[in-house]
């Protein structure tokens, strides 16, 4: 009677504990929903640690494209924000393809043409995205390293033969078996509880050994059995415009099903993901019988084999989570807010934009531009001069790569591009200043004169070395890019060089004026050469002596009537 009441409340609790699990699982698709619409437009609050950002970038490192944009440009207009904004997608490979996706230039219509139908349909369609959302989200990322990268190293397991791990299972087994047997009095229950006790120590310390070698493979081919499980899900779903997507995801996914059978040996819930009761309570079984490190072994091999078609789902499942991010990112600027742009095939440079901003501005102050040539921008400290520069390489970037501007109007060539604006000493490698600004100016006068034509960005060109050889260097400089199909954006304090340059640039220029004693900037882009100055007018709003305001001015004035300096 005793024993059945026992069966019954351990029946009882088995199945109300699975019950509370299908209803935590209800609960937490629900919570998905509501959060893919109220996040929807939104930029999402997300704490980036350096682990979390290499990990990102390791998926686009091992697939490098021909016209990329470089380390110095990306760090220059400081496209790790935009990024960061952009990203929207809710599992790894979703974000490993968006930054990808940011760096690889498209120099032709082909891929761009399908982005942009699949980021249309996102925009459009509320249902489809919602249920690829939930199940990306299901997914879910792994932060602390790449993904990708251990998946293209799962040659490297350290080997490990699974007899081992069946042996112990099966003194285990022994002994429990031992134990009971001493029940019914055949033998002393001291051999089964000894044998019990040693060989559950055994198990459990190499359990832990083993695992401590294989830890991030084990979360990765638990990621690998969840990123199965949901990628079926996806192809469930009644989408007509992604049945062919779905149909090769099919495809794939049947390839793995091997791979599948048995994984909650591994991981109990694909889908849930980790922390369910089931997958805690199997944590005891696998440290005492092993099954998951069995399991591991087999589904090691046979992952090594099928890597490529691992990638491949990998790449279609970072595609469409991507695009998601993207059409969410359209949203929260407005259909005022961007344009698709017009892109050329053509030798020739030629840029166009209409009421172009900065979208990490709260306040932006939006300007035009349309360029045949290199252009000179001029103007006092502040006055805008950078933040346009890197506004038009952020549209050129975005336009190349998510089909997206963020202006009114955006019809320009297709370009390679490049920057050389935000740069510093490199004390590692010995290199001055100016040594490294010569070097970050010569990668891309190497880059010019292809069939792509260049579109490169200059902030104070040579502002490391002496005025007179910065003057001429530059100059040079400047004019090699004019006599190739480039379109040079440089700004400079450099006047001289307006009067140089007059028949190879535009010039243009960013002004200020003085407001009760205080300068006031309007940031819009005007025609011509700059002519006024705040340097020294700066020394006397910041409280400096009248003296020393003073016979600056003089000295400058000196230099303006007389073109040489006066001795002090």
């Amino acid at each position: 009677m005793e024993f059945q009441i026992i069966l019954i409340i351990i029946v009882a609790l088995a199945v109300f504990l699975f019950a509370k699990s299908k209803y935590d699982e209800k609960e937490l698709l629900r919570k998905y929903n509501l959060r893919n619409d109220n996040e929807w437009g939104q930029i999402l609050d997300a704490n980036y640690t350096q682990d979390h950002f290499q990990a990102i970038k390791e998926f686009y490192y091992a697939n490098k494209g021909t016209h990329d944009v470089d380390d110095i440009t990306w760090n220059d207009v400081d496209m790790d924000t935009i990024f960061m904004l952009l990203n929207h997608t809710h599992s790894s490979m979703g974000e490993d393809y968006l930054y990808a996706m940011l760096r690889k230039l498209q120099v032709n219509e082909t891929e761009l043409k399908k982005r942009e139908h699949f980021i249309s349909l996102f925009q459009k369609n509320r249902n489809a995205r919602n249920q690829l959302q939930t199940e990306f989200r299901f997914m879910g990322k792994i932060k602390e390293f790449s993904l990708y990268k251990y998946i293209n190293m799962a040659e490297k397991i350290p080997p490990h033969n699974p007899i081992a791990s069946i042996f112990m299972s099966s003194m285990l087994l022994v002994s429990i078996l031992l134990m009971v047997i001493s029940v019914f009095g055949v033998l002393s229950p001291i051999y089964g509880v000894i044998l019990f006790v040693f060989t559950l120590v055994n198990n459990i310390i190499h359990y832990f050994n083993r695992k401590a070698q294989i830890e991030k493979y084990f979360q990765v081919f638990k990621y690998i059995i969840r990123m199965l499980d949901n990628a079926k899900e996806l192809t469930k779903l009644d989408i007509p415009e992604l049945k062919d997507v779905f149909a090769r995801i099919n495809e794939i996914t049947k390839q793995f099903a091997d791979v599948e059978r048995g994984a909650f040996l591994v991981f109990f819930d694909g889908k849930k993901g980790e922390g369910s009761f089931w997958d805690l309570s199997l944590d005891y079984v696998r440290m005492m019988f092993h099954i998951d490190l069995i399991k591991f072994d087999s589904m090691t091999k046979k992952i090594q084999a099928r890597t490529s078609e691992l990638n491949e789902l990998y790449e279609t499942l970072g595609f469409l989570d991507a695009m998601i991010a993207v059409a969410s990112f359209r949203t929260w600027l407005g259909e005022a807010g961007y344009c698709i742009p017009t892109l050329k095939e053509e030798k020739e440079a030629h840029i166009a934009m209409k009421h172009a901003y900065h979208p990490m501005l709260e306040k932006p102050v939006k300007n035009s531009i349309q360029a045949d040539r290199c252009i000179l921008i001029t103007g006092s400290n502040a006055s805008g001069k950078s933040t346009f520069i890197k506004t038009v390489a952020i549209n050129a970037i975005l336009a190349q790569t998510i089909h997206t501007a963020i202006a009114e109007s955006y019809e320009a060539s297709y370009f390679k591009v490049f920057s050389s604006m935000a740069l510093r000493d490199d004390l590692q490698g010995h290199d001055s200043y100016y040594i490294v600004e010569i070097k970050s100016l010569k990668r891309i006068l190497e880059q010019v004169g292809d069939t792509v034509p260049t579109l490169c960005f200059v902030d104070e060109v040579l502002r490391g070395t002496n005025t007179l050889e910065r003057i001429a260097a530059s100059a040079q400089i400047l004019r090699t890019f004019a006599d190739t199909n480039t379109i040079c954006f440089a700004a400079t304090h450099d006047l001289e060089l307006t009067s140089i340059l007059e028949a190879h640039y535009d010039n243009y220029h960013f002004q200020e004026e003085i407001v009760d004693n205080q300068v006031v900037f309007d940031y819009m882009l005007r025609d011509g050469k700059a002519n006024s100055r705040n340097a020294i007018k700066l020394l006397g709003m910041m409280g400096y002596d009248d003296k020393i305001i003073k016979k600056a001015e003089e000295l400058a004035n000196y230099f303006l009537e007389k073109g040489t300096w006066e001795t002090v």
